[in-house]
């Protein structure tokens, strides 16, 4: 009887636990990929570009004074 308790708290932990772990993953997985935070790092992408190509334009007249 008392290996049968034990083996009903440990079925019933072991599924909690695969259940919060699956919760959080999916929790971290939409945080990760929600729209805004896609946007910005598009955003910030096409700001590196601007930053480079402006210092690529520096260095050239610099390069050719």
């Amino acid at each position: 009887m008392l290996s049968a308790i034990k083996n009903t708290t440990f079925i019933r932990n072991y599924a909690i636990a695969i259940v919060s772990v699956t919760m959080m993953s999916v929790a971290l997985t939409d945080l990760y990929n929600q729209p805004s935070r896609i946007g910005q790092q598009d955003r910030l992408d096409n700001f590196s570009r601007v930053v480079s190509a402006g210092l690529v334009s520096q260095s050239q007249k610099i390069a050719y004074r």
